[in-house]
């Protein structure tokens, strides 16, 4: 498994990885009909925009044919006014390469960056009905708010975690 910075080039392959592992995770969670409607070329509208950003890092991870299965996105929201907090914003690896430590190398690549950068933690958030908060979890995020929101005319509850470097 290779992890490394996306680029350009990367765009189609961010944006599969991104529509099919929404497709498989949230399933159940939120209306099919929201998944179904996702579309391919509006990811790569999105991940295009996402790789350009300045103070933002895309990293992808590449199985031993050179196909994009995962990646990982972070960088400083906007709206984060906490100091020296950058933001976990995206984190997919496609089903069949979940559970073996993939994520957890390019989390580990992602935080490293943010050091790098001078943050000291970073926030993440969760759907509440999404067993990836455990992952997050049993990484060492701490638990530190929960917000009501919508998603495709569906009640949820967004978990935001935290963790400290």
């Amino acid at each position: 498994m290779k992890i490394r910075e996306a680029n350009e080039d990367d765009i189609k392959g961010i944006a599969r990885v991104h529509v099919d592992s929404w497709r498989t995770t949230y399933k159940g969670i939120v209306p099919d009909t929201f998944l179904e409607k996702l579309s391919y070329e509006q990811r790569e509208q999105l991940w295009e925009k996402n790789i350009k950003q300045q103070n933002h890092l895309t990293l992808v991870a590449e199985n031993e044919h050179g196909e994009i299965v995962g990646f990982a996105d972070g960088g400083k929201r906007p709206e984060n006014q906490t100091e020296r907090t950058a933001d976990l914003t995206a984190i997919y690896l496609l089903k069949d390469y979940q559970r073996q430590g993939i994520g957890q190398a390019i989390q580990q690549r992602l935080f490293l960056h943010f050091k790098e950068q001078g943050y000291d933690s970073a926030f993440v958030e969760v759907l509440d009905d999404n067993a990836s908060k455990y992952f997050y979890e049993s990484s060492g995020a701490s638990f530190v708010r929960e917000e009501d929101i919508q998603i495709g005319g569906k009640p949820l509850k967004l978990l935001v975690y935290k963790w400290s470097f």
